[in-house]
């Protein structure tokens, strides 16, 4: 099967399914547009299997492109457009693509990245102005047919090419499968069971995996709509809201954060929102409180690894949510806890999260030794730690990988983040492990305030004394302006313990 069948599903009722800066889209109109490019793509040699990198901000044509691609059975390569040269290079170089579709104000990117991958020959622009030694995409568009016969792929062919953010060394090639993405999709639907007419708020990046999955899931509602917004902006998001009655907003902790601090939210009217969902990093427990108290609204928080398709468990989002919890496993979704040795352990004890099913990936591109390292039997060993309590909801303790092992004994920074998020003057809070003479590692926290407040390290570190045990206590505390954070704004440690 093709991935992009599932935008066939209701093009017997036309309707608005994209709306984005004042403009509508009909879902007819986004199924033609689409069918036009993948006719020229075809002709400036777009074959089954090669790889196309998306290189763009939040746009219809992002839609139109990934469609495209995928009725043809090329390979979407999606870019997140805020990485370095030096990554954007590894990027083309890797995937071995040939062709780039891309906006004007990443030309330099592309442009600096094709200096190494002269293999890269095709660059098509968005942009209504010609730009020399690019192809228009809208001329491709215009001078093409509508009549395209769908690439009948195989279930286990790459649809997707997604790259980890490399936070742990060179970025991966996750190789999403159409099978993978259409099931995760079904089973996403299945499991949230969304009103047909929903309105769903697209502001999360749309070449991060949580974007991808958004995205398909929608073409399954009948009458469904999604308003594009071109990034993150809290202002821009609450008048969307409010002009176009949203009523599901997916989003990540620290876009949940600014809404929080916002300080006009009063003067728009939010109570079309009907599901608050949250995923990509740990939300704190402070910030799902205090969004309940300011909106009245319950975050129901998610988690899923681009090595899964992004969507794989999450709460009720009308039923009960346990606050701090990942929720239960999708429909479909197989999640279990492993000790060291590959063995389940008993509910409630700790141990990695591991997943099975179709929606995990086919492997890391040209590294069978990587991918031989994560799925191990059959299953996918995602790196978190965490457990199952009787009720069957799974909580993330924390990221094998961050652990801190102090004087021999293991240290979760998530339970230290909670205590600085308790702090009335915290807006974000990350904990790392540094070296330490004496106990090998110790403590390290950082955090940036909220607007208008101010509050001292001291001040902060004698908080954590009056709720911490003296063993959990950083030993040192840093306040900066702001956390280095991703394109969908998760805290990157990896930066921090660079400082």
């Amino acid at each position: 099967m093709n991935i992009a069948e599932l935008a066939l599903k209701s093009l017997s009722n036309e309707h608005v399914s994209i709306i984005f800066e004042g403009r509508e889209y009909t879902n007819v109109q986004m199924d033609r547009l689409s069918r036009k490019l993948g006719n020229a793509l075809k002709k400036i040699g777009i074959n089954r299997g090669d790889r196309v990198i998306v290189q763009m901000p939040n746009c219809p044509e992002v839609f139109q492109t990934f469609q495209a691609v995928w009725k043809i059975g090329a390979v979407n390569v999606p870019i997140n457009f805020q990485v370095g040269a030096e990554e954007i290079s590894y990027i083309y170089q890797d995937s071995g693509a040939n062709t780039v579709v891309t906006a004007p104000e990443y030309l330099d990117r592309v442009r600096a990245a094709q200096i190494n991958n002269p293999g890269v020959k095709n660059v098509i622009m968005v942009s209504s102005q010609p730009i020399e030694g690019t192809i228009s995409f809208y001329e491709l568009i215009d001078e093409n047919s509508d009549q395209l016969e769908m690439l009948e792929t195989e279930d286990d062919e790459v649809a997707a090419l997604v790259y980890t953010s490399g936070t742990t060394g060179k970025p991966k090639g996750v190789m999403q499968t159409h099978y993978g993405l259409y099931y995760t999709a079904i089973n996403l639907e299945a499991t949230i069971s969304y009103p047909q007419d929903t309105v769903n708020m697209a502001m999360l990046p749309l070449c991060h995996s949580y974007g991808i999955g958004t995205m398909n899931a929608a073409f399954l509602r009948a009458n469904g709509c999604t308003v594009v917004l071109r990034q993150f902006n809290v202002e821009q998001l609450f008048h969307a809201i409010e002009k176009y009655k949203v009523t599901s907003v997916a989003a990540v902790p620290t876009m949940y954060v600014y809404m929080l601090l916002y300080p006009d939210y009063a003067k728009y009217d939010l109570s079309s929102v009907k599901y608050y969902i949250c995923g990509s990093a740990p939300l704190s427990v402070q910030t799902w409180k205090q969004f309940k108290e300011k909106f009245g609204g319950e975050i129901a928080e998610g988690w899923g690894l681009t090595e899964a398709c992004a969507n794989n468990t999450v709460n009720p989002v009308d039923g009960q949510k346990k606050v701090g919890s990942i929720g239960k496993p999708m429909r479909g979704m197989e999640i279990k806890i492993f000790d060291g040795h590959g063995r389940e352990v008993p509910q409630g004890k700790e141990g990695e999260i591991v997943i099975r099913g179709p929606m995990v990936m086919k492997g890391y591109w040209n590294q069978p030794e990587a991918t031989a390292e994560v799925i191990r039997d059959g299953w996918l060993h995602t790196g978190d730690i965490g457990y199952v309590d009787k009720d069957g909801y799974f909580f993330i303790t924390d990221r094998k990988k961050d652990i801190i092992i102090k004087g021999g004994e293991n240290i979760s920074p998530r339970a230290i983040e909670e205590v600085l998020y308790m702090h009335p003057a915290v807006a974000e809070a990350a904990v790392i492990g540094m070296k330490d003479t004496v106990y090998g590692e110790n403590i390290r926290a950082f955090a940036a305030l909220k607007p208008g407040q101010s509050v001292s390290a001291e001040e902060l570190l004698e908080y954590c004394k009056s709720k911490l045990k003296k063993f959990f206590v950083p030993k040192e505390i840093t306040i900066l302006p702001t956390l280095p954070k991703s394109l969908v704004g998760k805290i990157l440690k990896k930066e921090l313990r660079k400082l």
